[in-house]
């Protein structure tokens, strides 16, 4: 999927000895995509402003810091959630990366490594670091106190301690303890 901020780097275009410093900062036509695409109701402001740097060896190092404003519908009550987000981005891109095969596989200890593209698009990495970084749960702080049920016509709704398989046991184990 092609990202819709895109801003492609060809790594052999980029001084091998020096920092390149990225700086991205959507529009407001390109929000409203994004907002689209991530399934959330907007956002006020996104950046991903940081620095790409060679090594070591062929490597190549990304380290910034994703800033963003999500307007988003409490999953609870539905009311307008505004979340703000400042989260670091580290990537790592390598030649010698080995994807994983095989149908279990295991997540690696540093999962800020990729493969090494010849063409690095930010907009892709500003695009990935956003949909992670975005609640999948939001909730208003009214819907804390809530206690929602519900249930079928004529059907007892399900409380907690029904519903905990262990809740019984124990009643069971103190009706016996009360019968020695």
């Amino acid at each position: 999927m092609k990202p819709i901020l895109s801003h492609p780097l060809r790594l052999a275009d980029l001084p091998q000895r020096k920092v390149t410093h990225v700086r991205l900062v959507p529009d407001a036509g390109q929000l409203e995509a994004l907002a689209d695409r991530l399934d959330v109701d907007g956002f006020r402001k996104v950046r991903l402003e940081g620095e790409l740097r060679p090594g070591p060896g062929r490597d190549w190092m990304f380290e910034g810091i994703l800033g963003a404003t999500i307007l988003q519908p409490c999953r609870v009550t539905t009311e307008p959630v505004t979340t703000r987000v400042d989260e670091p981005v580290r990537r790592r891109y390598t030649p010698d990366f080995d994807a994983p095969t095989g149908e279990e596989v295991e997540m690696p200890e540093d999962d800020s490594v990729e493969p090494l593209p010849s063409v690095l698009d930010m907009g892709d990495v500003l695009e990935e670091a956003l949909a992670l970084a975005t609640p999948d749960f939001p909730r208003a702080p009214a819907a804390d106190g809530l206690e929602l049920e519900a249930a079928p016509p004529g059907v007892e709704p399900l409380k907690d301690e029904t519903v905990k398989p262990f809740a019984g046991l124990a009643d069971l184990k103190a009706r016996m303890e009360r019968d020695e």
